[in-house]
């Protein structure tokens, strides 16, 4: 990991980015939630403001990739934490219950500002590393998610707990104008290779364009209809966190803050085993999709609490590395002059799915039980995941008589 960091001089400073905004926003989110809960009194009023930070995604998502393929990049992913720090700034002028509305306006443009700088900095990534070094990279990439998730949560909650929900919001701002002035920092791609792909993709609607790099790949097809099972297995497991600790284990808030805890040390220990992949990833990357799935099947009936965290951590190591393995993939087979708009365009689909399912498993579970949910959420993972596998398998025989 360290020697990666110290190789890839710019995504290092893109990691640190990263990290920096990504424990801020969680930091702001614990004490935000916490703050509207306590002044409404509403547990409506919190999904909401959940639903908030994904609608955006659903709008705005496809066009920060657009935008990613038509504008400099550095320029979008500073900007966007640059514009961010006002609202972010914003929470602190709510005291009462009449001030509640500045939280889901803030909520919502900070969401956009998410939508628009994800795809930019994603596709990204292949512009500052090497080739050789992107399933590494990606690896990286669950690192970090796994370092937010852990830092950004768990120090939040102890923030706000002890200070208040002022100092999270205005360590969240201050870590926006921190990320931003490291991104200012990062020398992207020349001038006029950026030109160059500015007017490749002048040439041809976003939706053509998507058209055909979807048809001259078939591990993309492959990774497009992941992105429509993945996302929803992934709402429902969101929702099942948190009942699992306060429902079926009766262990309240400090459940939930370990089986999270739980999935951002899987995510971390994941780069260790992604580290060493190698060749055509599309198969193992499946391969870790039904073993995902098979770990949730099991964690849904096992009895003791110390048993649940383990397998939290299988399934976020598991996933974490089916997830690099399909962002390697992503990657490497999407051309670059377009990845924006693909990956804008995935980052849509996935989000508003994502909001789909934890709607739909906050309604079932009025009628099903937690550890019926959760076994039908795994078993549905593992039936997909051998269904890809016999369709990887069906296309590599086809090559071979070809």
């Amino acid at each position: 990991m360290f020697s990666i960091l110290k190789e890839e001089k710019c995504y290092r400073k893109l990691f640190a980015a990263g990290i920096i905004n990504g424990i801020g926003d969680r930091f702001s989110q614990v004490a935000m939630l916490g703050l509207q809960l306590q002044l409404t009194g509403s547990g409506f009023a919190v999904g909401l403001t959940m639903c908030l930070r994904l609608v955006p995604f659903l709008f705005f998502g496809t066009l920060g990739g657009i935008l990613a393929d038509r504008l400099p990049r550095k320029t979008i992913l500073v900007v966007t934490d640059l514009v961010r720090i006002l609202f972010a700034l914003s929470f602190l002028f709510v005291h009462n219950k009449e001030n509640v509305w500045i939280i889901y306006v803030s909520s919502f443009v900070l969401a956009i500002g998410e939508a628009i700088y994800a795809p930019a900095r994603k596709s990204s990534i292949p512009q500052l590393v090497k080739e050789i070094n992107l399933v590494q990279v990606n690896s990286m990439e669950q690192v970090l998610t796994g370092a937010v998730l852990i830092g950004g949560a768990f120090s939040g909650g102890i923030a706000a707990y002890f200070f208040g929900p002022q100092i999270p919001f205005l360590l969240n701002a201050l870590s926006f104008l921190l990320a931003a002035g490291i991104l200012s920092t990062i020398p992207f791609p020349e001038k006029q290779q950026f030109e160059q792909t500015k007017t490749e993709t002048k040439q041809s609607p976003a939706f053509w364009t998507v058209k055909k790099v979807l048809f001259s790949s078939f591990a993309l097809q492959i990774l497009f209809l992941a992105e429509m099972v993945l996302p929803f297995i992934s709402g429902f497991d969101n929702v099942l966190i948190s009942v699992y600790a306060v429902k079926v284990y009766a262990l309240g808030d400090l459940g939930v803050g370990l089986f999270y805890g739980a999935l951002g040390i899987g995510l971390m220990l994941s780069s260790l085993a992604a580290n060493r992949l190698k060749g055509n990833l599309l198969a193992p990357g499946t391969v870790f999709m039904i073993l995902e799935g098979l770990s949730i099947v099991i964690l849904s009936q096992v009895k003791h609490p110390a048993l649940a965290v383990l397998f939290f951590i299988c399934n976020a190591w598991m996933g974490g590395i089916g997830g690099t393995c399909f962002d390697s993939v992503l990657m490497k087979e999407t051309p670059k002059e377009h990845q924006g708009v693909i990956f804008g365009l995935l980052a849509t689909i996935g989000n508003t799915i994502i909001g789909i399912a934890m709607l739909a498993a906050g309604a079932a579970l009025d009628f099903v039980p937690p550890r019926v949910m959760g076994l039908s959420a795994g078993l549905a993972l593992m039936v997909v995941g051998l269904c890809f596998m016999g369709l990887i398998f069906v296309k590599k025989t086809h090559r071979q008589r070809a």
